[in-house]
């Protein structure tokens, strides 16, 4: 399957899940239990998840998904290229109906992210990128076509980033986790800037505003997993920003043996 074949599979997976969550968002349905390690599920969850899924099988390439059974390191790290999927980033936004949950799909190769898919449901906002043709933001994208081809996707899509000036320097943090780390980098960073301003928003909508240029940077020193950052990692990446690991500023990496995330700073 070509690169743009991939691409576009993996958008049009996300944004028909998105449109099942939206769906079922309406319903106040949400039928919520609780995983393993406390976190919420819900059907919005779970459906989503069988969606991509089938999706994404025509691909031939394995996937990493949140809601599925974890594979074993071994099998794992004999692959080259894998799907890491969060059907609904922000499960607790999508439940307090906040509107700040996102799909997200990236493509891993040799352990780095080459393409990134975020649809924000609620918001009707598409976001991808890749390595090869750059970051790109499609709002409204139900109301503008059914056509997922990228050649048509471009014509409705602003380039990233599309904001290039801002009045004050604009930090990224968490509503909800916000460690004490975390908190004490946010203060080094007010004291190096004269004008600063944080933004609290939920879900990997985060890294979408470092990417468009809507803030400078998003500092992460809690835990999260792969699946959390992965998307939005790639989509920053080709929108021209760094993401470093918090403590040796090496690139992160994925599909590692724990699929847990280590802590992150993503910049413009």
């Amino acid at each position: 399957m070509s690169y743009t074949k991939l691409l576009e599979t993996a958008i049009y997976a996300s944004c028909i899940a998105g449109y099942e969550i939206m769906n079922i968002y309406k319903t106040n349905d949400f039928d919520i239990s609780t995983k393993s390690d406390s976190s919420p599920v819900t059907r919005a969850d779970i459906e989503a998840s069988n969606i991509i899924i089938s999706h994404l099988q025509s691909t031939n390439i394995p996937t990493i998904c949140e809601e599925t059974v974890e594979i074993p390191y071994s099998e794992r790290k004999t692959w080259n290229k894998v799907w890491i999927v969060d059907p609904i980033d922000g499960t607790q936004n999508f439940i307090k109906k906040n509107n700040e949950f996102t799909v997200n799909i990236a493509l891993i190769e040799n352990q780095e992210p080459t393409i990134g898919v975020i649809y924000a449901p609620a918001y009707d906002t598409l976001y991808f990128g890749t390595s090869r043709i750059g970051a790109f933001c499609v709002q409204d994208i139900s109301k503008k076509t059914d056509d997922f081809t990228i050649n048509n996707l471009l014509k409705h899509a602003t380039q990233m980033p599309f904001v290039h000036e801002l009045a004050e320097y604009t930090i990224v943090a968490s509503r909800y986790h916000r460690s004490a780390d975390t908190n004490n980098f946010i203060m080094e960073l007010q004291k190096q800037h004269k004008n600063t301003r944080i933004v609290s928003v939920g879900s990997s909508l985060k890294i979408c505003l470092v990417a468009s240029g809507e803030a400078h940077i998003y500092p992460r020193f809690e835990c999260l997993s792969e699946w959390d950052i992965a998307a939005g990692d790639a989509i920053a990446r080709a929108s021209g920003c760094t993401s470093v690991q918090a403590h040796t500023k090496k690139p992160l990496l994925y599909n590692k043996e724990s699929l847990a995330s280590e802590h992150f700073i993503i910049s413009r």
